[in-house]
């Protein structure tokens, strides 16, 4: 009996890193998981939207600036009061284009024929999900939530007759909240992760500290705010002067360099990295933005959070703050301006906070999988 490949595409784009960093995560465990023999023939090939989506670049024609930079901006400059208003703009530009974006999509599933898509973007899954159906109506198609919880309307969850795969019960509740029943909706426990999350720490933090300047004796934070750095961390720096750091500033070349600038010697500045699994291995608690990825590689490396949450806060991460009151992981401030009390706190509580991260198991990028061998299987919905 011959074994067909089943083709999956993995939609993602480059607005944050979020996006294809999960995209990436679940093509590896799928394609080691099927070497290893335990599921059937698969093929994963990840799609950039913004490329199968260029000719049009609607966003450029209708800004100057491509969609992705626009957002990737924002983040390093700290420009989000407006970000609500700015999805609304988004979406507004998105219906003008959508006829003509549901064809080009239709044109790129007829040429490469998929049995799964599935989407880890927001914003776009109603052209994806049209598109889909007109080229190819069997295809199941599945969003998968790489935030806590949708930020309605039009932004992940759409009423159409699709999968989801849900990282919280916020989630799932919104789905169902929407007429999706509880067939097409898959919870999982957590945010994907990329594999080396999970690995046994193979680091001697005293002498990795000792290596980097650092004093193991010493409790040290790590700083992160996502790929593209952002400024708040200077004042987080200035705030923290008897504070053991290591700063991430990812591309944030300019950033770095002026943290650098300050010649602190307990405050260890990185420029861009891969190796945040080896920094969280080497602190005791996070300090950053509220973002789904950092709050979950944050936890599941055992390390209690400090975020804020305010007017500038990305409105699709607003619950993520919530999610770490509810689970006593961290601490949520107004503004950075309060964080040496935060840290005077966690560190007079680090025992308790350990306890609450401890008991919180992700396991999504394993998990996934299977779900979506159950769906490629299933015919559509």
């Amino acid at each position: 009996m011959t074994n067909f490949v089943k083709r999956y595409q993995f939609v993602y784009f480059d607005a944050g890193g979020g996006h294809r960093a999960a995209a990436t995560a679940l093509k590896t465990v799928i394609d080691k998981t099927v070497t290893d023999g335990g599921e059937g023939p698969r093929e994963i090939t990840l799609v950039n939207l913004q490329e199968v989506l260029h000719s049009l670049d609607i966003f450029r024609k209708t800004t100057g600036i491509r969609l992705e930079d626009i957002y990737n901006l924002m983040l390093a400059k700290g420009w989000t009061l407006g970000a609500a208003q700015g999805l609304r703009f988004m979406h507004g530009v998105t219906r003008l284009y959508h006829g003509a974006m549901v064809r080009l999509l239709a044109r790129h599933w007829a040429e490469t024929k998929p049995d799964l898509v599935v989407s880890l973007v927001p914003n776009f899954n109603r052209q994806m999900f049209e598109s889909l159906r007109r080229a190819s109506p069997q295809t199941p198609y599945v969003t998968i939530l790489t935030d806590f919880a949708d930020y309605p309307p039009h932004f992940w969850i759409e009423r159409q007759n699709q999968y989801f795969v849900c990282g919280t019960p916020k989630a799932v509740e919104q789905a169902r909240a929407l007429g999706h029943p509880d067939g097409r909706i898959f919870r999982t426990s957590g945010m994907i992760l990329r594999p080396d999350f999970y690995d046994p720490p193979e680091v001697d933090r005293a002498t990795e500290l000792g290596r980097l300047g650092l004093d193991p004796a010493k409790p040290t934070a790590l700083v992160l705010f996502g790929g593209q750095g952002s400024n708040v961390m200077l004042e987080i720096a200035a705030r923290l002067e008897e504070t053991q750091l290591i700063l991430i500033c990812g591309k944030n070349e300019s950033l770095a360099s002026k943290l650098r600038a300050r010649k602190h010697p307990g405050h260890n500045v990185q420029g861009f990295t891969t190796a945040i699994p080896y920094f969280m291995r080497l602190t005791d608690f996070f300090i950053g933005k509220p973002g789904p990825g950092s709050i979950s590689e944050a936890v599941a490396m055992k390390l209690p959070v400090i975020v804020e949450s305010n007017a500038w806060t990305l409105p699709q991460e607003r619950y993520n703050a919530e999610w770490i009151k509810q689970q006593h992981v961290g601490e949520v401030l107004p503004n950075f301006r309060h964080i040496r009390e935060a840290v005077d706190k966690m560190l007079g509580s680090l025992d308790q906070y350990r306890e609450a991260v401890g008991g919180i198991r992700n396991r999504a990028v394993f998990e996934i999988p299977d779900i979506l061998a159950r769906i490629a299987d299933q015919p559509v919905p």
